[in-house]
Formats: structure tokens, C-alpha cells, sequence
């Protein structure tokens, strides 16, 4: 375990400040539109497009990394998002805003997908469990940190945006200073969504309903703690601890998972959540201590949510279509994820902040309703090698279409048929370049010289010609004795 975390180091530390500077930056954008006075339903609009821009990014990552490799597309995206981050601070043009988060969104989906593809890559099956976990607690752990850093800040100004910034530059120091650049290129797992709405409708809807929460919890309840008149220390305590929450619950949740029918799990864990989102539903303001509690609470239940319905799920259907399960499910989570902050934004002001809580309950109600199924329909369901084990694994907001291949109840095989290595764009010829070394060095960076125009081919063109001119003076010197004995004769 330790040489594995040693060998990832560098992917972990990039995960953790990139996942501490989007957690920050989810809760600030959230308390400073509503310090100016923003209404709800734009609130949540902006943050709704930070999730549609997650579900574009899936496409567009494939295509990046593809073209110009997985360093070149980090330090890209990275560059992209420092500068939207601080383009916050520049205008307060709401319309801006909305367009800068779905940007953020898109470039942070192509980053998860280099961080993801990159682990599978160098991971051994045995090592997928361990390099999983780590990835997960790294995420987890970043999330809530960008809290605590919010807790330090003394105001809403453009310093909280400049820290943010900080952590997204320097997010990308680890990927850049890595020595490990060999790493193939893997398409993102296909969809049969038809096949799933047949064989698993509750399962997906349930999925869909269970990314409305989690989506209208990060987008929303920083606005929710500023109606309950909290501090925005007070505030980022309140996150982190929520954040944090989600972390502990992994753990025993395997555990219970693993011994236990997992609808029934999860139509109590969903029970649970609905009676402890109720005190924050019924009472306008209550006492921050107890405002804590509750919070811890309901975030314990809401975020089991997500790993109980990916297990159930792959219960139910058959080893050779898991892959494209994990890519329906994630899918149905990104819609859900978009649609629960427009709805809780569009309520949350004629109705008020706890508004977002009776959301939860009423969500949670929802999916105790979608769990229920007869021993019979239980029966019918299973796989022929059901239960799989379950494994943490944090919300899929930290994780991307590329997400299957790292979980180890997956055999490789099945992953390597199912998502097979990208070809290249174009292939690169040894002619191109006499020294191979150079055209290696190009291959592992993930550029495509075929493509060269400009520049590029200017300095292919030097080098060769540089190249030829060395060559040419060496014969020159090798030869110019034997010309001089032939004059003297």
C-alpha cells in the first residue's frame, strides 16, 4: 500500500488541489451572488451550468486527449479555469458567470478524465482497489479542505478568488513535473441507455434522483446557511463538516454492504435521510450547534446514496455489460445533478432557504417509493454472480466517463474489450524526423506531427536541415585529406 501511494503521489496531490479549488469555488460563487442580492433561480442556473458543463466535458476530454495527450490537455484546461476563476472577479454580469462556470465544468471533466485514465493506466488489477480508495479519499479530503480555507477568509473579495486560482495553477505542477508520460489512450465506456431504460428503469431514476440532491446540496446550501444568518466561517465549518461526512460514511458502509440486502439498505438509508432533513425543513432558524449535528447527519446518509445504487445496479445486470452501466449511471447523475439546483433555486426564494432540506426529504420519499420491489422482481434481477462486492467510491462529481475503468470489481478483459485503446489520430513516421529519440519524446507527449503546420513544421524543417548541414561538414572533414594528397601528386 505505501509503494502504491509513493507511485501515485503526484496524481493524488494534483487531485487534492484541484478538488479543493472547485470546492471552494462552489461555495463561494454560492454565498457571494447571494451577498448581492441574486436571485435564487439565477443562483441556481450558474450552478447548474457548472454540471452541464461536467456532462459536455465528457465528450470533449475524449477528443483533447486524443489530439495532444494527457499533459498537454491538463495544463491546458488547468490554464483555462485559472483564468475563468479570475474572470469571477473581474465582472459581476450574470450572464458572464453562467458562461464562465459551464467552462469551468467542461475543463475540470477533462482533467478528472486524464487523472482517471492516467491510474488505470499505470495500475496494476490488483493494485485498482488501493489506487481506487486513494483516489476517492483525495477527493473527499480536498472538497472539505477548500471549506476549511474558506473558513480563514475574511470576506467575499477578490483574495478568496486569487487562492482558488492558486490551487488550479498549482494543481498541475505534479502532472507536469511527472516522469511518467507513457500513458495509452482509452475511449470512455459506450452506452446501451435503451437497453438499461428496459431492463433497470427504477434503478436509473432513482440514480437521476439521487444526483438532485447531491447537485442541490453543493450548489445550494451555502445559500441556505447564509438565510440561517451564519457567518461565512461559520458557513465553511458547516461544509466541511458535511463534506467530511461523506467520507466516514464510505467505510462502514462496505462493510453493511456487503452483509446485508442492499435495496433494503437503501431504502432505509433513504428513510434515515428524510427523517433527519425534517428538523432542518420545518424550523426557519435553529442553533448552530445543533444546525451541525443535523448537518453532519443527513450528509452521512445522502452521500451512501450514490455507491448503495451502483452496487444494486451491477447486481442486476450481467458482467459483460457493467462498463456500460457505469456510464448510463453516471450520466443519469449529471442530468439529476443539473436539474436540483434550478428547482431549489426557482423555490428557494418565495418559500425560503429551508426550503432545500424539505427538497431532501421530499427526494429521499422518492427513492423509499422507487426501492420497493417484490421478492419476485428481487429474484429475476440478480446476475448469475451477485452480489459484487461493494467498494467506496466518492460521488461521481469527482469522477468521470473514464470512472469504470477503475473499479476494481470490473475483470480488465472486460474493461480492455469495452473500452479499447484510442487510436491516434494520426500515426507518426520515423521519416519525419532523423532522430528517433525526438519522434519518441513527441509520441509520449501525446502530439500529433502529422499535424504540424506553422511553427511546428518550421522547426521539423530546421532541425533536419541542421541535421543534413552537420552531416554534410563531417564528410567534408572526413574526405578533405585525401583531396589534398591528390593535388600535391
Amino acid at each position: 500500500m505505501k509503494k502504491t501511494f509513493g507511485v501515485f503521489f503526484p496524481l493524488y496531490t494534483t487531485t487534492l488541489l484541484m478538488l479543493l479549488g472547485s470546492g471552494l469555488l462552489t461555495t463561494y460563487v454560492s454565498l457571494r451572488l447571494s451577498a448581492i442580492n441574486v436571485s435564487g433561480a439565477m443562483i441556481g442556473a450558474i450552478i447548474a451550468a457548472n454540471y452541464i458543463g461536467l456532462v459536455i466535458g465528457g465528450k470533449v476530454g475524449h477528443y483533447l486527449i486524443a489530439r495532444v495527450g494527457h499533459i498537454r490537455a491538463y495544463v491546458s484546461c488547468s490554464g483555462i479555469i485559472t483564468a475563468a476563476v479570475i474572470g469571477h472577479g473581474l465582472t459581476e454580469i450574470i450572464p458572464i458567470w453562467v458562461v464562465l462556470r459551464l467552462i469551468i465544468g467542461l475543463c475540470m471533466m477533462c482533467q478528472y478524465m486524464v487523472l482517471e485514465s492516467w491510474l488505470n493506466d499505470q495500475s496494476e488489477s490488483s493494485q485498482r482497489g488501493v489506487v481506487f480508495g486513494f483516489y476517492m479519499a483525495a477527493s473527499y479530503l480536498g472538497m472539505a479542505l477548500g471549506q476549511v480555507v474558506l473558513m480563514l477568509q475574511t470576506g467575499l473579495g477578490m483574495s478568496t478568488l486569487l487562492v482558488i486560482a492558486l490551487c488550479f495553477a498549482l494543481c498541475l505542477v505534479p502532472i507536469a513535473l511527472t516522469t511518467r508520460t507513457k500513458v495509452g489512450h482509452m475511449s470512455p465506456a459506450p452506452m446501451e441507455l435503451k437497453f438499461f431504460i428496459g431492463a433497470i428503469p427504477k434503478v436509473l431514476a432513482i440514480t437521476l434522483v439521487i444526483g438532485m440532491i447531491i447537485g442541490a446540496f453543493y450548489g445550494m446550501a451555502p445559500l441556505y446557511t447564509s438565510q440561517q444568518s451564519l457567518s461565512t466561517q461559520q458557513t465553511g465549518l458547516f461544509m466541511a463538516l458535511a463534506i467530511f461526512a461523506g467520507l466516514v460514511a464510505q467505510f462502514p458502509l462496505s462493510w453493511l454492504s456487503d452483509r446485508y440486502n442492499r435495496n433494503m439498505l437503501m431504502r432505509i438509508n433513504a428513510l434515515l435521510l428524510a427523517i433527519t432533513a425534517l428538523p432542518l425543513a420545518v424550523f426557519s432558524h435553529i442553533s448552530f450547534p445543533l444546525l451541525l449535528a443535523c448537518g453532519f447527519i443527513v450528509s452521512l446518509m445522502q452521500f451512501t446514496l450514490y455507491p448503495l445504487v451502483v452496487a444494486l445496479a451491477n447486481d442486476m445486470i450481467e458482467p459483460e455489460r457493467r462498463v456500460s452501466l457505469s456510464a448510463c449511471l453516471l450520466m443519469a447523475f449529471g442530468v439529476g445533478a443539473c436539474i436540483g439546483p434550478l428547482l431549489v433555486g426557482a423555490l428557494i426564494e418565495p418559500l425560503g432557504g429551508k426550503i432545500l432540506y424539505a427538497f431532501f426529504a421530499l427526494c429521499a420519499a422518492g427513492i423509499v417509493a422507487l426501492s420497493r420491489t417484490s421478492a419476485k422482481e428481487q429474484q429475476t434481477q440478480m446476475a448469475v454472480d451477485a452480489p459484487v462486492p461493494h467498494i467506496a467510491m466518492p460521488d461521481s462529481l469527482s469522477s468521470s466517463p473514464l470512472s469504470p475503468a477503475l473499479n476494481p470489481n470490473l475483470d480488465e478483459q472486460m474493461i480492455q474489450d469495452q473500452m479499447p485503446a484510442h487510436e491516434t489520430v494520426e500515426q507518426i513516421t520515423p521519416a519525419e524526423a532523423s532522430d528517433a529519440d525526438k519522434v519518441a519524446e513527441r509520441r509520449e507527449q501525446g502530439a500529433d506531427p502529422e499535424a504540424d503546420t506553422g511553427l511546428q513544421r518550421a522547426f521539423i524543417l530546421l532541425e533536419d536541415s541542421d541535421i543534413t548541414l552537420k552531416e554534410e561538414e563531417q564528410d567534408e572533414e572526413d574526405v578533405a585529406p585525401p583531396r589534398v594528397a591528390r593535388q600535391g601528386r
